[in-house]
């Protein structure tokens, strides 16, 4: 099976009909990734196979979560090389997608993508989700936050919150084990506006890899104080003590 195959088999098991062209625009994107990451670091998974699964597939396992449906507007904090803002947007094509990173090297090969694949209703933003999180332009403005970042559900949850309209939700991709992540994020979860509906543990098909996605609705409005300063959320999280 080559990779075209894998990720249309793939896609097809977590109930995702991608077109031919939509897996023409995946492997061009692919291809870029690769090129691109012999000049920066965009990612440390380089095997085309591998790409497949543990990106591709792996970002499109929200379309297992309940309440997910491939519509609206999503920003993704933290994407890096687009995983997984990215992945969705040529997965669900009628998304509106905000991709945030803080480093701008990464912002440039997402642009570059974009215009390669011919995106639309796709903008890149160069931030600190600190900083956006304050902007009344992006504020509550959003449908969906999803965020594959490596950071405590806590600190993702001051990152994204307040970005998130009151009846949206925010997905976190974790681990497979996020029970005691869940319990020391209680807190932070009610303080910016949240409340935890659903903890999916999804495995990528035919693979033995698996990991969970916690689905946050927001319920209450985002404290104005909230997010703090650039670097306070990661080093001091909300209603957990070191």
């Amino acid at each position: 099976m080559n990779e075209k195959e894998r990720l249309k088999s793939g896609a097809s098991k977590l109930g995702i009909d991608l077109t031919d062209k939509q897996i023409k625009q995946f492997i061009r994107y692919m291809d870029m990734l690769i090129e691109w990451n012999e000049k920066m670091n965009l990612t440390a998974i380089i095997e085309p196979m591998d790409i497949i699964e543990k990106h591709y597939l792996d970002c499109l396992t929200i379309a297992r979560v309940e309440g997910f449906k491939g519509q609206g507007s999503l920003i993704d904090i933290g994407t890096g090389a687009g995983f997984p803002g990215l992945v969705l947007k040529i997965a669900f094509p009628d998304l509106k997608v905000t991709l945030v990173d803080s480093l701008q090297k990464r912002i440039s090969f997402l642009e570059a993508v974009i215009e390669e694949l011919e995106l639309k209703d796709v903008e890149c933003i160069h931030s600190r989700a600190e900083d956006l999180g304050k902007d009344s332009q992006y504020r509550e403005r959003f449908d969906m936050c999803a965020s594959r970042a490596v950071a405590h559900l806590a600190v993702l949850c001051e990152y994204s919150l307040p970005l998130v309209k009151v009846g949206g939700n925010f997905y976190s991709y974790k681990g497979q084990d996020i029970k005691d992540e869940k319990e020391e994020s209680s807190k932070a979860i009610k303080v910016f506006g949240g409340q935890v509906n659903n903890i999916k543990d999804i495995t990528i098909p035919d693979t033995d890899i698996t990991h969970s996605i916690i689905k946050i609705g927001k319920i209450s409005p985002t404290p104005k104080k909230y997010p703090r300063k650039a670097g306070k959320p990661s080093k001091s999280p909300i209603g957990i003590t070191k």
